[in-house]
């Protein structure tokens, strides 16, 4: 009789432990939803929401406008190649990219400089800032570790194309 009670105890406990919910993660959106508009919508989106956040009059949207559409020419530019290569770039390709984009940002700080008022520009440059952080948060929220649904640790499925994330 004590070996039921004890056997009917154990498989209580194993279907109650199996039925508690799992935590459903939070999903992120398919891709970034900025993707679906042309460069020149993506441009105009833009420049509207710099508009509304700096306050732009006519002449600073007009300077604003041809920057963001030199940024956005060089960043498709930068997609296209990006893209077009198979291969990985080396550590000093790397160097090269990562210089020419610091240089890209230093001379923008310098035309935006020129065209808002310190008071834009400081609040110009604590938008930047956030955005970085926000991107920050992002990307290292995507490097957790994945739940591999109650496997030792250290242990993979053999083929984790089909494990569902």
């Amino acid at each position: 009789m004590k070996k039921i009670i004890t056997i009917a105890l154990i498989a209580v406990m194993g279907v109650s432990s199996y039925a508690q919910e799992r935590k459903e993660r939070k999903r992120r959106p398919e891709g970034n939803p900025m993707e679906k508009f042309t460069p020149e919508q993506r441009s105009q989106l833009m420049l509207k929401k710099m508009t509304l956040d700096l306050d732009l009059n006519a002449s600073q949207q007009k300077e604003v406008g041809k920057i963001i559409a030199e940024q956005s020419a060089k960043r498709e530019a930068h997609l296209k190649d990006k893209k077009a290569k198979t291969t990985k770039p080396t550590s000093d390709e790397i160097f090269e990219m990562k210089s020419k984009m610091l240089d890209e940002q230093i001379a923008m700080n310098g035309k935006m400089k020129k065209i808002l008022s310190p008071e834009q520009f400081k609040k110009w440059d604590e938008i930047k800032q956030h955005h970085r952080e926000g991107m920050r948060k992002n990307h290292h929220e995507g490097m957790k570790p994945h739940d591999h649904r109650g496997m030792k640790k250290g242990m993979m499925h053999k083929d984790s194309t089909n494990v569902k994330k």
